[in-house]
């Protein structure tokens, strides 16, 4: 199938005033899109056998990647309830599950629906999910979110982290076998949390996993809250452990809090040696009383890969998830002061996978013919825009199918 999008504003550089960049320049511009690929952009473009779009202007973004989100266990689309006090912390979460997930294994799959077509909606075109794999569920949410998201394969694409939410060692050798069978239906990565404080046994946690990953060929995302020198420690051993193994898939740190509140002596050689090992992180860009927001920015120019993700929406954990990732752009901005157009345009990166329409001089690198069409029509005149003002999507596009849209009312750069 061919689809035509007309009248479509793409971002094509910067406009500067005395060296610093003021506002972004964009042009119209006909896309036409050919078996999910963007075949040719062009100002104007005629076919007489492809399916029209009018874009009305709007501006042509690249679609989100949402890299961090549980849609096994979630509260989403049932009634209201918010979470009790961890009076023990993160053990108060593992005894309350072993009550509370057996309770919604019936209601389970069409929450985990609703929240993908909630994700889609707000204009993701990949989730990468942690699914709980426990002594009391074993391989159960496994299986639901498999068949729940082999349903949306034609709409998105999508990773499984088979995640022993309640310590992969304290549950005694038994329970090595359930995630040995989680990985071999249909896992992408084996996951992890806080094995100094879970475990209390951070190097086996560490290796046994790396062994895991490596047997079922899988990639690792792990969940480290600890903070400070602790949470160096573990960051050191999975480091380690890469190194040694000469590990090549995937691996990714989940909120990694020791980041945020280590001295810069401490962060810099650590830093480096993540970002010469390709170790990516993952951030919900969490608001607190302690330091728990990671330096982002800082981050990634120094060569350490870094994606938004939402945790959850609303659940016994959390009741503030919203699955908006622009709103979460904004809060990160908000958070770290951006106020200028290029710090904020910028600042999209974080939510498609690395891709911004323009680059950091300015130079236009997406969409170019041969790209994957993924993408976004929203009422904005520019990154920056549609970020500060958190401005509305109509339309998502997935492999150059419309797999969402809605009526708007279209304002500009009024908004």
């Amino acid at each position: 199938m061919r689809l035509l999008l007309k009248n479509v504003r793409l971002e094509t550089g910067y406009l500067y005033e005395q060296s610093f960049v003021t506002a972004t320049k964009t042009e119209l511009f006909d896309v036409l899109i050919e078996n999910g690929i963007f075949v040719e952009i062009a100002p104007s473009i005629e076919v007489n056998d492809a399916v029209v779009v009018d874009a009305n202007m709007q501006l042509l973004i690249p679609s989100f990647k949402e890299m961090h989100t549980h849609i096994d266990k979630t509260y989403f689309s049932g009634e209201w309830k918010a979470p009790t006090i961890a009076t023990e912390g993160i053990f108060s979460r593992f005894k309350e599950e072993a009550l509370l997930l057996p309770k919604q294994l019936d209601v389970a799959e069409d929450r985990a629906h609703a929240m993908v077509q909630h994700y889609i909606k707000n204009g993701h075109t990949h989730i990468r999910t942690h699914v709980n794999v426990d002594p009391q569920i074993e391989t159960k949410h496994i299986d639901i979110v498999k068949r729940v998201l082999d349903s949306y394969q034609d709409q998105i694409t999508y990773e499984i982290v088979a995640f022993p939410q309640h310590g992969l060692l304290r549950n005694g050798p038994s329970f090595l076998t359930i995630m040995e069978k989680a990985l071999q239906m249909g896992a992408t990565h084996i996951g992890g949390v806080d094995p100094a404080l879970v475990d209390r046994n951070s190097s086996e946690v560490i290796k046994t996993t790396f062994q895991l990953a490596e047997k079922y060929g899988v990639g690792i995302d792990i969940h480290l809250h600890e903070q400070n020198t602790l949470g160096e420690f573990d960051i050191q051993l999975i480091l380690n452990e890469m190194e040694q193994r000469s590990f090549k898939k995937d691996v990714t740190i989940s909120h990694a809090f020791a980041l945020a509140d280590l001295p810069e002596k401490s962060l810099n050689p650590l830093i480096t040696r993540m970002a010469a090992n390709q170790v990516g992180l993952t951030t919900t860009i969490p608001i607190g009383a302690g330091p728990i927001t990671i330096p982002v920015k800082y981050l990634y120019d120094k060569g350490v890969k870094v994606a938004f993700g939402h945790d959850s929406l609303v659940d016994h954990w959390s009741p503030f998830g919203s699955g908006d990732t622009i709103q979460k752009l904004n809060q990160f901005i908000e958070r770290f002061g951006y106020i200028d157009e290029w710090h904020i345009g910028q600042s999209l990166k974080y939510a498609t996978g690395g891709i911004t329409p323009l680059n950091l001089t300015g130079e236009q690198q997406w969409p170019k013919t041969g790209d994957t069409a993924n993408a976004l029509l929203v009422d904005a005149v520019s990154s920056a825009h549609l970020i500060a003002r958190r401005c509305p999507i109509s339309t998502v596009l997935s492999k150059g199918k419309v797999i969402h849209k809605e009526e708007i009312e279209l304002k500009g750069e009024f908004r």
